[in-house]
């Protein structure tokens, strides 16, 4: 396994940390994210504001809430992590309890959200849903560290578990479906129609939105909103499988 590294990202531990119980089948540990720690500034201004709300007890009581969940002055906060293995990743919960998905068989819903106020970027949400085939369901936020570091990790090794084994399938006649589109070694159809794949110019993700288009048509012959659209990454790396053969040189 990897020892520590002479520069660390905050937020992140090498992976020499003991994996929790319940992992042994995932293979190698790659990677744990820790909690991401909030500001003192900002644990200042929550409970600033908890004592200033004292008037309105359920205000109050939602800020100190705000604070005393925090990373910063909640063991049990602190002490929850996100692993990152070979072959799955494993969440350890507030309360000890371990969540384990595998690569080859879960499925993600991402959902990132950049947040404005009065026109000024003021920050990124990031919320993943984890879903198992028995049915588990588990959420993974910007609670924890680098999330656009975990996140693309996530799809990146979905889409290298489970690219060939759909590849076959549908070399083998089936149809995928992914939202409200479905695709086969044919081409891709929604409800209003189908294409063929030497019908589609170009596939991009556009302000939230994954957008098919057709040639010379300006409003695009499809659109799915991104945070709906299960496995992004590899339905993406399907599309170019079966529109190039392989993936894109140029985007």
């Amino acid at each position: 396994m990897a020892g520590p590294t002479a520069q660390q990202d905050p937020g992140q531990t090498t992976a020499h940390d003991a994996a929790p119980p319940g992992t042994e089948g995932l293979g190698q540990l790659r990677e744990t994210f820790l909690p991401k720690r909030i500001s003192t500034v900002r644990i200042a201004a929550v409970l600033f504001m908890g004592i200033v709300s004292l008037i309105l007890p359920p205000l109050a009581a939602y800020f100190f809430w705000l604070a005393f969940t925090a990373p910063n002055l909640s063991r049990k906060q602190a002490a929850r992590r996100l692993h990152l293995f070979e072959h799955g990743l494993a969440e350890v919960g507030r309360n000890g309890e371990v969540s384990v998905f595998r690569w080859d068989s879960m499925t993600v819903l991402q959902e990132i959200t950049e947040r404005y106020a009065n026109g000024i970027y003021v920050g990124t949400t990031y919320v993943y849903t984890l879903h198992r085939e028995d049915g588990t369901r588990l959420k993974v936020t910007d609670f924890y560290a680098q999330p656009e570091r975990w996140g693309p990790a996530f799809q990146q090794e979905i889409t290298r578990a489970q690219l060939p084994g759909l590849v076959t399938g549908l070399e083998q006649g089936r149809t995928l479906t992914y939202g409200s589109l479905s695709v086969n070694l044919g081409g891709v159809a929604t409800a209003k129609g189908s294409l063929t794949w030497t019908e589609i110019e170009k596939v991009e993700i556009s302000q939230g939105m994954l957008v098919l288009r057709k040639p010379g048509k300006k409003l695009p012959w499809a659109q799915v909103q991104v945070k709906k659209v299960p496995n992004l990454f590899l339905l993406l790396a399907l599309i170019d499988q079966l529109r190039y053969g392989g993936p894109r040189q140029n985007a």
